[in-house]
C-alpha cells in the first residue's frame, strides 16, 4: 500500500519529466566535497603569489590583511540572502536561477549569459598563466623551452577529460590538491610569524589609515576577486545530499575561511618583509615576492615544492570553474536558453557532457587566438599572464560581482512578493546593505579598469573589455524577451530548472484525467 512518501531510491535521485538524461546526479556531494569544490576555484597559492604582490606594490595598501577581513563581512551580509534562497531553489543556473525568481524570466536571461560569459572568462585567463609557469618550471629544471601555450592546451584537454567525469571524483582530486596548497602556505605563515622582518610582529596591516590612498577602489577589485569560489555552491544544489542544508553551510564556511585564511597569510607577508617594507618589495619582486621570502625561511627544496603546487592550485582553480561553467550551459540547455543537446548528461557519470565539451572548445579557441597573437620571445609573460590572464581575469571578476550585486536585489524582492518580508527581514536587510557595497565595487572597477588591466588612460581596453559583460547583460535581457514573445512557453521556464518539468507532467497529467 502506498503512504504517499517518496521512497528511497527517489530521494537518492532526481527524476524528471524529460527523463534521467536531463538530471544531474543527486546525492554526489556532502559537506566537504562541496566545500573543497568550491574553495578550489579561488586558488589560494595563485592569491598570495599573485594577488597580495599586486595590492602591495602596484596599489600601494599596506592594509592589504583589513581589507580582506572589511569585504569578508561584505559577502557574509551577501551570504545572508543568497544562502537562504539557495534553501527555496535547487538548480544548477544558481545565479541566474535565483535573478530569474526574484526579478522575472527577462532578467534571468540576461543574468545567464552574464553568468555564462564571467565564469568562462576567468577560467580562460587561468590557462595563460598556468602555461606560463610550467613554461617556467621546463626552463628553469629540465633546461628545455616550451612555448607557453602548449602546456595550456594539455591542461585544457586533461580539464576537459575531468569534466565528463563524475563530480565526486572531482571533488577528491579537488581536495587533495586543496589541502596540500594551504598547508604550505599556513607553513609559510607561520615560519613568517616565528622569524619577522626587521619591524618584529608588527600589526600595523591592521591600522585603518593604511587603506588610504587613491590605489584603494582598484585594491578593492582584486581582493574581492580572491573570494570568487563560495558563491558557486548552489550550482551543485542538485548534486548534493541535503541542499537545503549543505549548500548554504558551505557558503558561510567557504566565506568565512577564505576571510581568514587570506587575512592571516597578507599578515604574514607584511611580517616577514615588514610594514615599511613591503610596498618597495612587492614593487619590485611581483609574484618572486613569496618565493623570496619562503627560501631565506624554509630553504630552496620547500620553494620548489611551493613552484609546483603554485602550479597544481592553478590547475584546481580550472577544474573548479570549467565544472560551474559547464553546469550553467547544462541549466540553459535545459531551460531552452542554449540548444537542447547542452541539457543532456552523460549516461555514466551524470556530468553535463555537452557543456563541458563547449568549455573546453572555447578554452581551446581562446588559447591558440592568443597563442598566435604573440610576437614575443618564449619566456615573455606579456601575451599568456599580462593579456589573457590579465584580461579574462578582470573580465570574469567583473560579471561576478555585477551578478552578486544583481542577486542581492533578487532575493528581497523574492521574499517580499511571497509576503516573507517580515519574517526574513534581518536577512533583506544584510542583502540590501551588501547590495550597495557591491554596486559601489562594481562601479570602481569600471571606473579603474584601465589600471586592472595595465593599459594606461585612454586605452580603449578600459572600455572594451568591460563591455563585453555589458554586452552579455544586454545581449541576454534581449534573448529573454525575444523569447517572451516567440516562445512563451519556454520564457516561463527560465529559472524552474527541473521543477518546470514536474510542473509539465502535472498538467498533462489533468489534462489526461479531464479527458
Amino acid at each position: 500500500m502506498s503512504t504517499g512518501r517518496p521512497s528511497t531510491s527517489e530521494l537518492n535521485e532526481i527524476n524528471t519529466y524529460k527523463g534521467q538524461e536531463r538530471a544531474l546526479r543527486a546525492g554526489r556531494l556532502g559537506t566537504v566535497g562541496l566545500l573543497l569544490s568550491v574553495l578550489a576555484a579561488s586558488a589560494p597559492m595563485l592569491v598570495v603569489a599573485g594577488v597580495m604582490p599586486t595590492v602591495f606594490g602596484v596599489m600601494g595598501i599596506v592594509g592589504q590583511p583589513l581589507l580582506y577581513v572589511i569585504l569578508g563581512v561584505v559577502l557574509v551580509l551577501f551570504s545572508f540572502g543568497y544562502a537562504e534562497m539557495s534553501r527555496h531553489v535547487h538548480n544548477a543556473g544558481a545565479f541566474y536561477a535565483y535573478i530569474a525568481r526574484g526579478l522575472g524570466p527577462t532578467a534571468g536571461a540576461g543574468a545567464s549569459l552574464v553568468a555564462l560569459v564571467a565564469y568562462s572568462a576567468m577560467q580562460v585567463g587561468i590557462y595563460g598563466i598556468l602555461g606560463f609557469e610550467v613554461s617556467g618550471l621546463f626552463a628553469t629544471y629540465l633546461d628545455l623551452t616550451v612555448a607557453w601555450w602548449i602546456p595550456a592546451l594539455v591542461a585544457a584537454a586533461i580539464v576537459g577529460l575531468l569534466g565528463w567525469l563524475k563530480i565526486d571524483l572531482n571533488a577528491k582530486v579537488l581536495g587533495v590538491l586543496l589541502i596540500i596548497e594551504c598547508a604550505l602556505v599556513v607553513i609559510f605563515d607561520i615560519a613568517s610569524l616565528a622569524d619577522p622582518g626587521k619591524e618584529g610582529l608588527s600589526m600595523a596591516a591592521f591600522n585603518p589609515d593604511t587603506l588610504t590612498g587613491a590605489g584603494l577602489g582598484t585594491a578593492l577589485c582584486f581582493c574581492i576577486a580572491a573570494f570568487v569560489g563560495f558563491e558557486q555552491a548552489p550550482v551543485y544544489a542538485e548534486e548534493t545530499s541535503r541542499p537545503h542544508v549543505v549548500v548554504s553551510r558551505v557558503m558561510f564556511l567557504a566565506v568565512g575561511y577564505a576571510a581568514l585564511f587570506l587575512a592571516f597569510s597578507a599578515w604574514a607577508v607584511t611580517v616577514a618583509a615588514g610594514p615599511g617594507s613591503i610596498v618597495k618589495a612587492a614593487g619590485e619582486q611581483g609574484p618572486a615576492l613569496l618565493f623570496g621570502l619562503t627560501e631565506s625561511r624554509l630553504g630552496a627544496t620547500f620553494t620548489d615544492v611551493l613552484h609546483v603546487l603554485f602550479v597544481t592550485g592553478m590547475f584546481a582553480a580550472l577544474l573548479s570553474f570549467h565544472n560551474v561553467v559547464a553546469r550553467y550551459a547544462f541549466a540553459m540547455g535545459r531551460e531552452g536558453l542554449l540548444p537542447a543537446a547542452f541539457g543532456r548528461t552523460n549516461k555514466s557519470s551524470g556530468a553535463p557532457a555537452s557543456g563541458s565539451v563547449l568549455q573546453s572548445a572555447v578554452s581551446g579557441a581562446v588559447i591558440l587566438a592568443f597563442a598566435l597573437t604573440d610576437d614575443k620571445p618564449a619566456g615573455d609573460p606579456t601575451a599568456p599572464v599580462l593579456h589573457l590572464f590579465t584580461w579574462m581575469g578582470n573580465i570574469g571578476a567583473l560579471g561576478v560581482i555585477v551578478l552578486m550585486a544583481v542577486a542581492s536585489l533578487a532575493v528581497i524582492v523574492f521574499f517580499v512578493r511571497r509576503g516573507a518580508a517580515r519574517h526574513q527581514a534581518a536577512r533583506l536587510v544584510a542583502s540590501g546593505l551588501a547590495g550597495i557595497a557591491l554596486v559601489t565595487i562594481a562601479v570602481y572597477t569600471v571606473k579603474d579598469f584601465d589600471i586592472l588591466v595595465g593599459s594606461g588612460p585612454g586605452s580603449a581596453l578600459s572600455w572594451v573589455l568591460p563591455g563585453i559583460i555589458a554586452l552579455a547583460l544586454i545581449g541576454g535581457l534581449v534573448y529573454g524577451l525575444v523569447l517572451r514573445s516567440v516562445k512563451p512557453e519556454v520564457h516561463a521556464r527560465i529559472g524552474l530548472g527541473n521543477e518546470a518539468f514536474q510542473l509539465e507532467k502535472a498538467a498533462e497529467s489533468e489534462t489526461t484525467a479531464a479527458v
